[in-house]
């Protein structure tokens, strides 16, 4: 059964942005966002995060202060729609985040549900990039490009040349990539994206360059847990292909973890939500716009800001020149 909607006081939230110094970080985010501080090294802004530890919270509002489980327990269904709360319960089920790689980050492999509860954690993780603006010639891991076998695997790993079997392409503006549980990957030197992907925060380290943290040690490799955890199946092309029309809604990636579409907007347009049972989550990432509820209630979306409509919108109205991802479960 569906949430009433009429029935339930409308909201839009923005958080506070969690901002990870990293030692693979660099300095577009804070620019990106328009932020008011200064820190080096940023390689990640946490925008919408349920991972225990490491919670978003309520930028403004009657909830201002409240972390976004502390929200999701407070408003239930009405938040992340019926089947969502039976599903997780008081745990929001999406991450979303902006990643800036001055450097190589790691290659590595995130687990299934299965593989991760196996080795002990909650959920494990799939995910996907959205490529934003990044310097020329930056370039990308994503899948294996050949057959390999586990034993090669091993061996590749034992030898650093792991990076020889993994399909690499170069990034531009637009450029989508789905990285479900088991996919080798690795965001390269220059690229800027935004990841929308499950609650987890698990990740095995393949192979890190030999790079040394800021106390002189190699950081920790999961070797034998990603053995564990890779899909060895190999694909043509691991890019996803779709063409961007203005005003039109194109959906690049629809999974049992979410469903995402990019709209690139030059006129007003109102989106109707009054037969979805989930949340909405809208991720500026270029331009500017503001979205108003049916409720009359209205916010800014520009590059870098982040919305989370509860599943309790009908339709809100964009106007302005935005392009945005859209996602929900």
């Amino acid at each position: 059964m569906h949430v009433q909607k009429q029935e339930i006081e409308k909201k839009m939230y923005k958080f506070k942005p969690l901002l990870k110094q990293t030692l693979w970080g660099g300095d577009k985010i804070i620019a990106f966002k328009q932020l008011d501080t200064h820190l080096d090294n940023v390689g990640e802004s946490w925008e919408i995060s349920g991972v225990k530890g490491c919670e978003t919270v309520v930028a403004s509002g009657p909830r201002a202060g409240m972390t976004l489980n502390e929200l999701v327990a407070a408003e239930r269904e009405s938040l992340v729609g019926r089947d969502n709360y039976q599903r997780y319960g008081n745990e929001f089920p999406l991450l979303v985040k902006f990643i800036d790689a001055h450097r190589d980050l790691s290659i590595q492999v995130h687990p299934n549900d299965e593989v991760a509860h196996r080795l002990g954690h909650e959920r494990g993780k799939t995910e996907m990039w959205y490529c934003l603006h990044s310097e020329p010639g930056s370039r990308l891991y994503c899948g294996l490009k050949r057959p390999v076998t586990p034993e090669e695997y091993q061996e590749l790993v034992a030898e650093g040349s792991i990076t020889e079997a993994l399909a690499s392409y170069e990034v531009h503006e637009g450029d989508v990539f789905f990285i479900p549980a088991g996919r080798i990957h690795s965001i390269g030197t220059g690229c800027m994206v935004a990841e929308i992907q499950q609650t987890s925060d698990v990740t095995y380290r393949i192979f890190d360059f030999n790079r040394r943290d800021k106390d002189g040690h190699l950081r920790e490799l999961h070797t034998r847990e990603a053995a564990q955890a890779i899909d060895y199946r190999v694909q043509p092309d691991y890019r996803t292909l779709y063409a961007l029309e203005e005003n039109e809604p194109q959906q690049v990636i629809s999974c049992p973890f979410f469903t995402t579409a990019v709209y690139d907007l030059t006129e007003p347009m109102v989106l109707d939500y009054s037969e979805l049972d989930s949340f909405v989550i809208l991720i500026g990432v270029k331009g500017e716009g503001r979205v108003t509820a049916s409720d009359g209630e209205t916010m800014t979306l520009r590059a870098g800001e982040t919305i989370l409509l509860p599943a309790t919108t009908d339709e809100v109205k964009i106007e302005g020149t935005v392009r945005l991802l859209e996602t929900y479960v």
